[in-house]
């Protein structure tokens, strides 16, 4: 019997998706900052971020809710903002060299610490998925998954963009190829594996 109700919990959560298609949305404002920045552009590039955060969570923050990635990138972009305003330049030297390394750092920090508590993808997949399931081992595994995923990704990035800065004759892979592979990566993980995980739990069962 307890076969047999995994077996249709997992068909049934297998006819919808998993909603992870919003989570790109939501690194939107990152990529935009992770394109737009550099040490002549990178408060531009904050203020584009935070305009394009805002926007993207304006249904959100109306209802009374957002999400902690949105909500990380809001307040991220909005104290660069406030520092590109408040401060001389030679006082955001720091800023200039270090804003790629540190967001991408954040964004893994994020990651990681929502597992403690809920995985930032769930956040996503329950748009979509009926909430008697929300519970279910096959959904809890799969956000940790794709969060832990998503984590090591960003981590990657941190380094490959800090790289970029220790060794400027390799900025292009640094900065550019390898981020740019590793995202393409993950968003092509993200689209597969959830209904991968879901074949072999039905497979099993």
């Amino acid at each position: 019997m307890v076969q047999q109700a995994t077996t249709e919990q997992t068909a049934t959560e297998k006819k919808k998706p998993l909603g992870t298609a919003s989570v790109f949305l939501s690194f939107a404002p990152w990529i935009i900052f992770g394109v737009v920045a550099s040490p002549s552009t990178w408060e531009y590039a904050a203020l584009a971020a935070l305009i394009a955060a805002l926007v993207l969570s304006a249904q959100d923050l109306m209802h009374g809710k957002i999400r902690v990635l949105d909500a990380a990138g809001i307040v991220f972009f909005a104290v660069l903002s406030v520092l590109a305003l408040a401060l001389s330049r030679a006082d955001l030297l720091w800023v200039e060299t270090y804003a790629q390394v540190i967001s991408n750092g954040l964004v893994a920090v994020v990651a990681f610490a929502s597992l403690l508590y809920d995985p930032f993808t769930a956040q996503y997949a329950r748009e979509s998925t009926p909430r008697q399931y929300w519970d279910s081992p096959v959904f809890r595994h799969i956000n940790r998954v794709l969060t832990t995923y998503w984590g090591v990704t960003f981590a990657i990035m941190t380094a490959s963009t800090w790289l970029a800065i220790a060794y400027p004759s390799q900025d292009d892979w640094f900065n550019w190829v390898i981020p740019i592979a590793l995202l393409v990566i993950a968003v092509k993980f993200t689209q597969r594996y959830p209904e991968s995980y879901k074949d072999r739990v039905t497979a099993t069962t």
